[in-house]
């Protein structure tokens, strides 16, 4: 269409997004073109929720499994910058909105529409993170909340369904407000909003409990280029490798994470977090790279990755900044190829085994024992240039009466 007059929205097929649906339509007077994409969350079948979004009124929707192009382009961008908001934190719902927002802009340009729905909140991170991502890729066009700028609150979206007869099942409404993709799982609300309260068993879906763990999981993942190929041998593609390291690392507990976390907003909220395969993967990702990266460019790596992980955060995916900083880090991964052996045990990934034909570690240089390679009296003069600053700083200091104080009297 031409006169770009319907709207596009983030359509999840839940009660929020089935209702804002016609809401939207009797709103604004715009068709509405409905847009689902699978990025690992389980639940119903895209065809299921497509056929729900035409009964609710939309004129198109548009489904697409979007998990391969999630796991190659997002979650493995986000393993390579060993990405940890606020040190604990494998980002996962802010590298998929960056996907799904592209899709959105995609269906924008396909359908005709000249504006963008989602079902975000003013107090979360993800209004900022969709509609700065819709701005970032084509900045024509509008974007809008129906529950932020409309007013549909949950009380009003129940009385609408059950007035237009809405196809959609009214089911007790969970406590806990979750998103969840094959990189993780997030919780938030409800019981969970007052930070004394402990985290209850009924909370956690990914993650089996790490206090009664089965027995002892050894794994080994190859990385090629800092992407992991294979697992104990068999070859993988990326969101195959989440999704079994999920599985065996969600089997012993790991990846739990329970935070108070500072939101773009400004806002501080308590937020629990699921993530078994990201921690697993980022645990054998930074091992890898503690062999494989030369001192100096390790160093700003890892100031790089701090920052890369709080600009995505933050809903700067698009932005030249994060485009710069990923060039870098994309650089920093050309021999980061090798393996990595793991135990997986209750709660926790530690490493136990490393070996990689493009590391920098040099047993002939590290090695106490016969065979030494090191020269040691090279350390001689080394020593003395690398302290000359010191030293010549210390004999000022010692002139003008400001030395370093020692202790004096007889040592006992």
């Amino acid at each position: 269409m031409s006169d770009r007059n319907r709207i596009v929205l983030a359509y999840s097929g839940g009660l929020d997004t089935s209702v804002a649906i016609p809401y939207l339509k009797d709103r604004t007077g715009k068709d509405v073109v409905a847009v689902s994409l699978d990025v690992g969350q389980g639940g119903e079948r895209l065809e299921t929720i497509k056929q729900r979004a035409l009964a609710c009124g939309a004129v198109e929707s548009y489904v697409v499994d979007a998990r391969d192009e999630f796991a190659d382009e997002y979650c493995m961008m986000a393993l390579q910058a060993n990405a940890m908001y606020e040190g604990v934190y494998p980002l996962v719902s802010a590298i998929s909105r960056p996907l799904i927002t592209k899709h959105l802009v995609h269906a924008a340009h396909q359908f005709g529409a000249d504006t963008i729905a989602h079902g975000c909140t003013g107090k979360g991170n993800d209004q900022v993170r969709f509609e700065v991502s819709i701005m970032s890729i084509d900045p024509t066009l509008k974007a809008i909340s129906p529950i932020r700028d409309l007013g549909l609150m949950r009380d009003v979206e129940i009385a609408y369904a059950k007035e237009h007869k809405l196809p959609i099942e009214q089911t007790e409404k969970s406590p806990y407000s979750i998103d969840q993709n094959v990189w993780g799982r997030a919780i938030e609300t409800g019981y969970l909003e007052d930070p004394w309260n402990a985290p209850t068993k009924d909370v956690y879906s990914y993650t089996d409990d790490p206090a009664f763990p089965p027995v002892e999981d050894e794994v080994t993942i190859t990385f090629k280029k800092g992407i992991p190929v294979q697992i104990d041998g068999r070859d993988v593609t990326p969101l195959q490798a989440i999704e079994e390291m999920n599985r065996r690392a969600g089997a012993q507990g790991i990846g739990r994470i329970d935070l108070i976390e500072d939101r773009l907003v400004g806002i501080k909220s308590r937020e629990l977090y699921e993530a078994p395969g990201a921690i697993a993967l980022i645990t054998a990702h930074e091992e890898l790279e503690n062999c494989c990266l030369e001192r100096e460019q390790h160093r700003i790596k890892r100031d790089i990755d701090k920052r890369w992980g709080e600009l995505v955060y933050d809903a700067q995916w698009y932005s030249p900044a994060v485009k710069s900083l990923t060039a870098f880090i994309k650089d920093t991964q050309e021999y980061v190829s090798g393996q990595i052996r793991m135990s997986l045990h209750g709660g926790r990934a530690v490493v136990t085994g490393r070996r990689s034909d493009s590391s920098l570690y040099d047993y002939s240089l590290a090695t106490y024992e016969t065979g030494d390679s090191f020269d040691q009296k090279a350390s001689n003069g080394f020593i003395e240039i690398y302290g000359l600053p010191s030293k010549v700083a210390a004999a000022r200091d010692v002139k003008f009466g400001n030395a370093v104080e020692v202790p004096q009297g007889d040592v006992k």
